[in-house]
């Protein structure tokens, strides 16, 4: 086995400790934990807990949230516990603690993203809001500088342009709660170029345009761009691309899932990258792991969410002044 370069060693994680690190100097959170029956999510609950990003409403099987807490050394004797008959009571019943104000989010434990997410968009008891969930991806690249936002790839398959408008002002809201002091939207394709022959070209030109119009704010916005053009500088370079955004995104905005779970995977297993995951756009924002997930990407999870309800409890009170 190769070794990895040491300067790829030394900046693992490196962007993820900056944000658990910032998530820390905000007020820890009220997080309903939907069924976390094994060790990952557990681990997860019990390490954020720690580090005082979140306190813990454990909802599932009350003995097999006992189990997995005692395998992992986690004392819960002073944390509330709900308890659900199964996975699928587990997701309902943490929406439905949502819904009563609880909690300012909701964290997936060792149930199938469907289930939760069923719950989530229920018509008659999920927690929607006007505005289109999507999923965004925060990734931690070695050798990037910072962190890059991906949407969406978890949760929209096809979305059409009225539904990526609201997929990409999540991104932006998100990365603005990040505390990114520049938001710069990459509207992806396979080309730089509109073509009618590409859809995704037109569609990339046309958010573009609906930017300039006001329907998409806080961020500047380009596309079509390559994946290449949009990252590196060199490589827009020798396009000739001028564009604050070209060579310098903080946010991918995809055309579809498929390409946005493949461009996330591959820079995870090919480019070692870690992959936090969050869906926006409901009323709390979901921390939604997977259980090949490192401790590292659970926690970065936590923290982004720490700082997403911390931006929400600022706006509601300025809305209440």
């Amino acid at each position: 086995m190769v070794d990895a370069p040491k300067d790829a060693v030394a900046t693992r994680h490196e962007k993820y400790d900056e944000l658990i690190a910032a998530a820390q100097k905000q007020t820890a959170i009220k997080v309903v934990v939907a069924h976390p029956c094994d060790d990952a999510s557990m681990r997860g609950v019990a390490e954020a807990t720690r580090l005082r990003l979140i306190e813990p409403i454990l909802v599932g099987p009350v003995e097999r949230i006992r189990r997995a807490a005692a395998e992992v050394g986690f004392d819960i004797g002073g944390v509330e516990v709900v308890d659900a008959e199964h996975s699928h009571a587990s997701a309902a019943k943490a929406v439905e603690l949502v819904r009563a104000g609880r909690a300012e989010a909701l964290m997936k434990g060792s149930l199938h993203t469907d289930e939760l997410m069923g719950a989530v968009v229920s018509s008659a008891s999920g927690i929607r809001t006007e505005r289109r969930i999507s999923h965004c991806f925060i990734m931690d690249v070695p050798g990037h500088p910072d962190p890059l936002i991906i949407t969406d790839a978890a949760v929209n398959i096809a979305p059409d342009l009225d539904a990526k408008v609201d997929i990409i002002q999540n991104a932006i809201d998100l990365a603005h709660a990040m505390g990114a002091e520049q938001v710069r939207v990459a509207i992806l394709s396979a080309m730089e170029t509109v073509t009618a022959k590409v859809p995704s070209t037109i569609e990339a030109a046309a958010l573009c345009k609906m930017a300039e119009r006001g329907q998409i704010t806080g961020a500047i916005l380009d596309g079509p761009l390559a994946l290449d053009n949009a990252i590196s500088p060199e490589a827009a370079a020798i396009k000739k691309i001028a564009s604050p955004v070209a060579g310098h995104a903080n946010i991918l905005v995809v055309p579809d899932l498929e390409a946005g779970n493949m461009l996330a995977k591959s820079l995870s297993f090919l480019a070692k990258a870690d992959a936090a995951g969050i869906v926006l756009g409901a009323r709390v924002p979901v921390i939604l792991t997977s259980r090949a997930d490192s401790l590292s990407s659970r926690l970065a999870s936590c923290a982004v969410a720490v700082m997403v309800a911390a931006t929400k409890r600022k706006a509601a009170v300025h809305t209440v002044q």
